[in-house]
């Protein structure tokens, strides 16, 4: 945890809470409730806790893993917004209902075809690898800035595109006659409901969601969270303790440590050349992954995704491309994200204020 003083004119300096917290997310209650109880949980005279959300959505019936960001941290949450995620989910053959899940209403029926592992095997491979999965209408996307699931409950069908997901790896075992295992890894945007819905239509059935539990974010795992019930019987001292640094999210390795002069002319959002700091290491990470972004680009060239005073149709030479990293100061503290490119041109992005 880092903290922070917060002035105000009219309160004496608060301390802003800074870092990651992993939450094992209950029962009934939405991510956003989770957020506000977290919020709440650390919040006191001497503590502000106002800047907190979420990295992902979890349905009110799922448990497990959800990682809440707090005060500075909340800048680098994209990078779990945008992770694989993994579930273990139970499949209830036989029925569906109209929300996919155990909280909605049985819509339709048919019989169960008998089964085995190795059928089960079978099934999951097909589901293997890059795909299109249409949204579901009890969902919280939007349409005409409207929720789908409003659209839903007054009994309006919205055509929703297919969206491409990547199941990453997924597992199906037989729990009873009725009922099967999911498990599964997916690339953000993944509705394990609709997929538990088409796998029990490739079986010749209907099915849907009683259990969701989701195991893993990123590289955050369910084993280092911590249950709502448990964090909140622990006194605030207690409650700080399970906090992860601001910048647990992100998952780069590569940094660049600045000089005190350096620092203070990227919190003024100057660009810096960086070109004799640049070692191998550095230079070779840098290299790699422009070719990684090359290989996923039609392209020739890379198109400018940094502002570094071009237009946005200008394309960059490969020495020219900015990739991210970690800044740190003289102490090996770490101050925020900065794109830098081959030529040396160092550009800050997400800075924190501590």
């Amino acid at each position: 945890m880092s903290i922070a003083a917060t002035k105000n004119d009219n309160m004496p300096d608060k301390i802003k809470v800074n870092g990651v917290i992993l939450v094992d997310k209950p029962q009934g209650m939405t991510s956003q409730q989770v957020v506000s109880k977290v919020k709440y949980l650390f919040k006191s005279p001497s503590y502000d806790s106002k800047k907190a959300g979420h990295t992902g959505t979890l349905d009110p019936m799922a448990t497990g893993l959800l990682p809440i960001c707090l005060g500075e941290a909340t800048k680098f949450s994209h990078y779990q917004l945008d992770a694989d995620k993994s579930y273990q989910a139970t499949i209830l053959l036989g029925s569906q209902t109209d929300t996919g899940d155990a909280d909605g209403k049985i819509v339709a029926q048919a019989s169960i075809p008998t089964f085995d592992e190795a059928l089960l095997e079978d099934v999951a491979q097909q589901f293997l690898g890059a795909q299109q999965q249409i949204p579901p209408m009890y969902s919280a996307l939007k349409k005409d800035g409207k929720k789908l699931y409003e659209y839903a409950r007054a009994g309006i069908e919205i055509d929703r595109p297919p969206r491409d997901i990547v199941i990453k790896a997924i597992k199906l075992t037989e729990l009873d006659v009725k009922q099967i295992q999911l498990t599964v890894t997916c690339s953000k945007g993944t509705y394990v409901r609709v997929l538990a819905e088409d796998i029990a239509k490739v079986l010749g059935t209907l099915g849907h969601l009683t259990a969701l539990r989701r195991i893993q974010v990123g590289y955050f795992h369910i084993d280092a969270a911590i249950a709502l019930a448990d964090l909140e019987s622990l006194a605030l001292d207690g409650r700080q303790a399970h906090l992860l640094p601001v910048d647990a999210c992100i998952n780069l390795e590569a940094e660049l440590t600045l000089t005190a002069e350096q620092c203070a002319r990227v919190q003024m959002g100057q660009r810096l050349n960086v070109i004799e700091q640049l070692n191998d290491d550095l230079r070779s990470y840098i290299s790699a992954t422009v070719e990684q972004q090359h290989s996923h680009d039609d392209k020739s060239v890379i198109q400018q995704n940094a502002g570094d005073g071009k237009n946005d149709d200008e394309a960059l030479l490969p020495y020219e491309v900015p990739v991210d990293i970690r800044l740190l100061d003289e102490q090996g503290q770490f101050i925020g994200l900065g794109a830098v490119s081959l030529n040396g041109r160092l550009q800050p992005k997400k800075l924190i204020q501590l």
